[in-house]
């Protein structure tokens, strides 16, 4: 083999150099410490990936990782009711949970709108958004969405599809940075930015 390694190691490097951070020398390294130290990280992880892999889905209801119907959020009673906070993705939805500034509910769009890349809003979960909002009575949606070109595009259309339900749209302050997006944001910045929102 060109690597030296034999070919189900090649094709374990070619896999893991896929992942975001990881480039061929890092997933060579990651790949060589978790064959030397096997019982420790290898079998556990084949174990964990098996695992998701038979179990993880989208939740039902909004768009979150889930082990069954409904995520741990949807699930939670404690969790306010009438607030829906839509983000983009289940990165932004886990950067909002760290903040710890959010008691409701939230709803992944699963992207932005972009005519660039074709993706349109039946591609979103907009049309869902709109459905959930008017069946739960929902009383604010918060758009927690990137402070991008495509993401504050998204924001204007969501709030001209429940422009007719009697709710609040609100958007997060603009202490997010133009351009920012939340899963690289510190935890303070999420945090005051939700509480300092504002309605669109």
């Amino acid at each position: 083999m060109a690597g030296g390694a034999d070919e189900p190691v090649e094709r374990l490097i070619a896999l893991m150099a896929r992942l975001p951070g990881l480039g061929p020398r890092s997933a060579r390294r990651a790949a060589l410490q978790m064959i030397r130290r096997r019982a420790l990280l290898l079998d556990p992880l084949v174990a964990a990936l098996s695992e998701v892999a038979e179990t993880v889905r989208e939740c039902e209801r909004c768009g979150n990782i889930a082990t069954g119907p409904l995520c741990a959020v949807c699930a939670d009673p404690r969790r306010a009711t009438g607030e829906i906070c839509v983000v983009e993705s289940v990165a932004d939805l886990w950067a909002m949970e760290r903040a710890g500034a959010f008691r409701g509910h939230y709803h992944v769009l699963g992207g932005v709108l972009s005519a660039l890349d074709g993706v349109g809003p039946e591609a979103l979960r907009i049309p869902d958004l709109v459905a959930r909002a008017k069946a739960e009575g929902a009383r604010e949606v918060i758009l927690a969405l990137n402070a991008t070109v495509d993401g504050q595009t998204t924001a204007h259309y969501i709030a001209g599809e429940l422009a007719p339900l009697d709710l609040t749209v609100s958007t997060l302050a603009k202490g997010v940075p133009v351009g920012g997006e939340l899963d690289y944001l510190d935890d303070g910045t999420i945090g005051a930015a939700l509480l300092a929102r504002r309605a669109m």
